[in-house]
């Protein structure tokens, strides 16, 4: 961010670096240290520090819809069959209603509904009343204009405070702001906000080490508090409570998604480095392709994983 260094091309620079595993040799920095120790002293994802991912949330929402598509999908793209990122999020959405056999009838909960773009989509495709909650008053301002007129109740919720039942249950990109301490409760409350055959669907951005903390500069300067559970991690944390009906990884399209989501933040906010000059350029630079490189080599990887409460009977029919 200060300049200290530079490369051609970031993303290739880490997909090489990881790609030769030398990153593994390297004893951790004293940052790193302290973030390990305090998240194994401390729930640093409790009720009162949730709050704390609103400083990346809250930034202009401009800025956000800028380089995000026109359901403003802040996580990865089903790029299957196509290269355009509007229609890769959109068949990403399409897939979600898919795989939870969305009907009209239907009581939909959106957990971390964003800026209400999968609420929007699904009222409008398939006619059903959708409840989207956040923790962010920016998000939650923007989602309430964007989703007018529509069958869909938007809340300022925290997970923990769920009350109601529901017949489908989406979860796409929050789970990382949830905390390895609170996977078991986070768990718990989706069961028991789910109906009997009702059916829950989990994307997340996953590890393939179970962790306590997430690197130390993404900590500080864009998800505080974050951490990208292990598949361990997260069918651990719903043992005795779901059931894991699919499980389908498509990290490798989150590269795609985060270099159009680059291109589109350069061709839109030319204006950005002038107004906010050249350290916050390099921050969202540094984000998004450090993080592409990540997927390109298959260390991060992400996850839909779908559950219901018992089983589904007869077996769950995958849709991919």
């Amino acid at each position: 961010m200060d300049g200290w260094w530079d490369c051609d091309a970031v993303d290739q620079f880490f997909d090489r670096l990881f790609r030769s595993q030398v990153d593994e040799h390297v004893i951790l920095n004293l940052p790193a240290w302290f973030l390990r120790l305090v998240s194994l002293v401390s729930n640093r994802q409790s009720l009162e520090r949730a709050t704390h991912i609103n400083r990346h949330y809250n930034h202009d929402a401009s800025v956000f819809m800028s380089f995000l598509d026109p359901y403003n999908q802040y996580s990865c793209g089903y790029f299957k069959g196509t290269n355009d990122l509007d229609r890769a999020q959109e068949q990403k959405l399409e897939l979600i209603c898919r795989k939870l056999d969305i009907r009209p009838e239907d009581r939909v909960l959106d957990v971390g509904c964003g800026w209400g773009g999968f609420a929007k989509y699904a009222a409008q495709h398939y006619g059903c009343q959708v409840t989207g909650i956040t923790i962010s008053q920016a998000q939650l301002n923007h989602a309430e204009e964007y989703c007018k007129g529509l069958p869909v109740t938007l809340l300022k919720l925290d997970y923990r405070d769920l009350k109601g039942e529901f017949d489908k249950i989406v979860v796409c990109g929050m789970m990382e702001h949830v905390g390895y301490r609170n996977y078991r409760r986070f768990f718990k409350v989706l069961s028991g906000s789910l109906r009997p055959h009702g059916l829950l669907l989990v994307q997340t951005i996953g590890s393939l080490v179970t962790q306590t903390h997430c690197d130390p500069w993404f900590d500080k300067y864009i998800f505080p508090n974050g951490l990208a559970p292990s598949l361990k991690q997260v069918t651990t944390a719903a043992e005795r409570t779901l059931v894991v009906e699919d499980i389908h990884n498509m990290g490798s399209y989150y590269d795609k998604t985060l270099i159009a989501w680059m291109e589109r933040f350069n061709e839109n906010l030319g204006h950005y480095r002038e107004t906010n000059g050249e350290r916050a350029y390099r921050m969202w630079k540094y984000y998004f392709l450090s993080m592409a490189g990540a997927f390109r080599s298959r260390r991060m990887q992400l996850w839909q994983v779908v559950f219901s409460r018992t089983g589904v009977y007869g077996g769950y029919a995958s849709v991919r």
